[in-house]
Protein backbone atom coordinates (compact mmCIF):
# COMPACT_ATOMS: atom_id res chain seq x y z
CA UNK A 1 0.00 0.00 0.00
CA UNK A 2 1.44 3.56 -0.42
CA UNK A 3 1.95 5.52 2.71
CA UNK A 4 -0.56 8.12 3.50
CA UNK A 5 2.05 10.96 3.80
CA UNK A 6 2.94 10.42 0.65
CA UNK A 7 -0.27 10.55 -0.97
CA UNK A 8 -0.82 13.81 0.81
CA UNK A 9 1.67 15.40 -0.96
CA UNK A 10 1.08 13.80 -4.64
CA UNK A 11 -0.96 15.72 -7.75
CA UNK A 12 -1.88 14.27 -10.73
CA UNK A 13 1.13 15.08 -13.15
CA UNK A 14 -0.95 17.02 -16.00
CA UNK A 15 -3.81 18.75 -14.13
CA UNK A 16 -2.13 19.12 -10.35
CA UNK A 17 -5.27 17.71 -8.62
CA UNK A 18 -5.20 15.81 -5.73
CA UNK A 19 -5.13 12.33 -5.94
CA UNK A 20 -6.52 9.28 -3.40
CA UNK A 21 -6.13 5.79 -2.65
CA UNK A 22 -8.61 4.15 -5.38
CA UNK A 23 -11.05 1.63 -2.74
CA UNK A 24 -10.68 -1.88 -3.54
CA UNK A 25 -14.25 -2.04 -5.65
CA UNK A 26 -12.09 0.03 -8.20
CA UNK A 27 -9.14 -1.97 -7.82
CA UNK A 28 -10.85 -5.20 -8.82
CA UNK A 29 -12.63 -3.51 -11.88
CA UNK A 30 -9.50 -2.43 -13.55
CA UNK A 31 -7.57 -5.99 -12.77
CA UNK A 32 -10.74 -7.89 -14.15
CA UNK A 33 -10.18 -5.50 -17.01
CA UNK A 34 -6.53 -6.12 -17.63
CA UNK A 35 -6.97 -9.82 -17.14
CA UNK A 36 -9.50 -9.48 -20.33
CA UNK A 37 -6.89 -7.49 -22.26
CA UNK A 38 -9.32 -4.87 -22.45
CA UNK A 39 -7.62 -2.25 -20.53
CA UNK A 40 -5.35 0.66 -22.07
CA UNK A 41 -3.44 3.33 -21.08
CA UNK A 42 -3.48 7.01 -22.41
CA UNK A 43 -0.84 6.31 -24.39
CA UNK A 44 -2.59 3.66 -26.08
CA UNK A 45 -1.07 0.58 -24.78
CA UNK A 46 -2.58 -2.33 -23.66
CA UNK A 47 -2.47 -2.43 -19.67
CA UNK A 48 -0.71 -6.08 -18.99
CA UNK A 49 0.17 -6.11 -15.36
CA UNK A 50 -2.14 -6.47 -12.59
CA UNK A 51 -2.10 -3.34 -10.58
CA UNK A 52 -1.62 -3.97 -6.57
CA UNK A 53 -3.01 -0.33 -5.58
CA UNK A 54 -4.10 2.76 -7.55
CA UNK A 55 -4.34 6.39 -6.94
CA UNK A 56 -7.01 8.11 -8.40
CA UNK A 57 -7.12 11.72 -9.61
CA UNK A 58 -10.01 14.03 -7.70
CA UNK A 59 -12.21 14.17 -10.50
CA UNK A 60 -12.20 10.28 -11.23
CA UNK A 61 -11.19 10.58 -14.52
CA UNK A 62 -7.83 8.65 -14.26
CA UNK A 63 -6.04 6.32 -12.05
CA UNK A 64 -2.21 6.36 -11.66
CA UNK A 65 -1.17 2.31 -10.75
CA UNK A 66 0.72 1.48 -7.87
CA UNK A 67 3.73 -1.11 -8.81
CA UNK A 68 5.94 -2.68 -6.36
CA UNK A 69 4.53 -0.27 -3.66
CA UNK A 70 6.21 2.76 -5.89
CA UNK A 71 2.78 4.90 -7.99
CA UNK A 72 3.53 5.66 -11.47
CA UNK A 73 2.72 9.17 -12.04
CA UNK A 74 3.18 9.37 -15.88
CA UNK A 75 0.79 10.83 -17.74
CA UNK A 76 0.53 8.34 -20.82
CA UNK A 77 0.41 5.31 -17.72
CA UNK A 78 -2.83 6.46 -16.44
CA UNK A 79 -5.88 4.36 -17.01
CA UNK A 80 -9.09 5.95 -17.77
CA UNK A 81 -11.67 5.18 -15.64
CA UNK A 82 -14.77 5.90 -17.99
CA UNK A 83 -13.09 2.78 -19.88
CA UNK A 84 -14.34 0.44 -16.85
CA UNK A 85 -18.17 1.82 -16.98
Amino acid sequence: MVDASLVAILACPETHQPVHVADEATVTRVNAAIAAGTLHNRDGEAVGEAIEAGLVREDSAYLYPVRDGIPVMLIGEAIPLADLA
